[in-house]
Parts: structure tokens; sequence; C-alpha cells
């Protein structure tokens, strides 16, 4: 079995919910997983990400990678979507094997072989369209984009979940008009939760539209990391 580092704290309720997912699969298979956590600060995070800093987002998340691999693990996994913005920079700054969100992401894609997808996420993640990782050469995929409006009213929900832990009133049905909407107006096959913390309000059995959620292949991968 091999340790795997988590870097907690860029979304407090994404972390809560790879641990719980992650021990749950352990358990099922029989075995216990050997884990250690850092707590990284989402504020600091995003201000890196919101100034366009991708260097000093790669410095800070780096040093905690390596804290990390100095308490036993030989790789590393980050429960949250938008600090893989500055994956190149984190890969440039350490040599602990990082498990890709966005390559298990890619991987899901193309096994699904869909060709029209949109996102659910932060803004920066929304905007990015996942900053070029994943694109129809390396996944199949095409990404449309919300319309501003749109794109506005999900990015400030989400910000809602990240800040509070709960959607504000009618949220969560503005969710789903707008997933409707990209259906059928864009021709959208499924929408990529790609913001972990979007399970504070629904998952792939509840959201009551074709959906995603970019975190279980990233479980999966880490849970395969694991039993290695």
């Amino acid at each position: 079995m091999s340790c795997v580092g988590i870097v907690g704290g860029l979304g407090v309720g994404a972390t809560v919910h790879y641990y719980e997912k992650i021990t749950a699969a352990c358990a099922a298979r029989g075995v216990v997983p050997e884990l250690v956590f850092n707590h990284a600060d989402a504020n600091t995070g995003q201000g890196f990400v919101r100034a366009g800093r991708l260097d000093q987002l790669g410095d800070y998340l780096a040093r905690y990678i390596e804290q990390l691999a100095a308490a036993g693990a030989t790789a590393v996994a980050i429960p949250a979507v938008t600090p893989h913005i500055a994956v190149a920079e984190i890969k440039a700054r350490t040599n602990v094997p990082l498990i890709d969100i966005m390559e298990t992401l890619g991987a899901e894609l193309r096994a699904r072989k869909l060709k029209r997808v949109a996102l659910f996420g932060t803004i920066f993640t929304m905007q990015g369209s996942l900053w070029g990782q994943v694109t129809p050469e390396n996944s199949g995929a095409a990404f449309v984009k919300p319309q501003p409006d749109e794109m506005k009213f999900l990015g400030e929900a989400y910000q809602r979940l990240l800040d509070t832990r709960t959607p504000a009133p009618g949220d969560v049905d503005r969710f789903r008009e707008i997933a409707a909407t990209l259906q059928k107006r864009d021709h959208v096959e499924t929408i990529l939760l790609a913001g972990t913390d979007l399970t504070v309000i629904f998952d792939e059995a509840t959201a009551g539209f074709p959906c995603i959620d970019v975190a279980r292949p990233h479980i999966d991968a880490i849970v395969a990391r694991l039993l290695a």
C-alpha cells in the first residue's frame, strides 16, 4: 500500500468530501488507507488566482506538497479544481508525483465519448474552461460556456458555497434552470461539476440533470494509488 498526501483547506467541504469517499472506498475493500493531510488556506490561494500570480500559487502549494512528502506521502492530490490552474508551476517546483484531477477527468470524458460539455464551478474555472488542460484533442469534448449573466450567477453562487457551506434561497433551482438551458439551447450533453464544494447541494444522483462530478474519477485514482 502507498501513502497519499492530501493538500486540504482549499475548500474545506471538498476536503471532507474526499476524506469520506476515500475512506469508504477503502473500507469496502477491507483496507485502512495510509493518508496524511496538510491544511492550506483557501483565501490565500484565491488571492493568488485573482491576481494572476500563478508563480506564487505554485510556490505556496509546493511547500505543502513537500511537507506531505516529508511525512511519508509518495504521491499527493489537491481536492479542488481551481488550484490546478497552476499545475505547471506546481510540477516545476516539486518532484513529488501529483494525482492530477485534469488527467482523471480527461480519461473519463474519453471513456464516455462526450462531445459537448459545460462547467459549473468557480468563476476562474468556468472562464478558463480548465485552462487548456482538458481539450478536444486529449478528451474528445468541447467546452460550452454559459452566457455572461448565467456565468455571473454560477460564480457568485459557488462563492457562497465556499464561504458559508450553504446555498442562498433559490440557488439550487437556478443551477438546474441553467443546466436545462444549456442542454436545450447549446446542445450540451452533460454538466461537469467542476467544483467539489457543489457536493454541499447535490451530486451525480441528485442533481436533476446529466452531470459528472469531476471529483469522482479523481477519488478513484487516489484510491487506486493507495492500494498500489
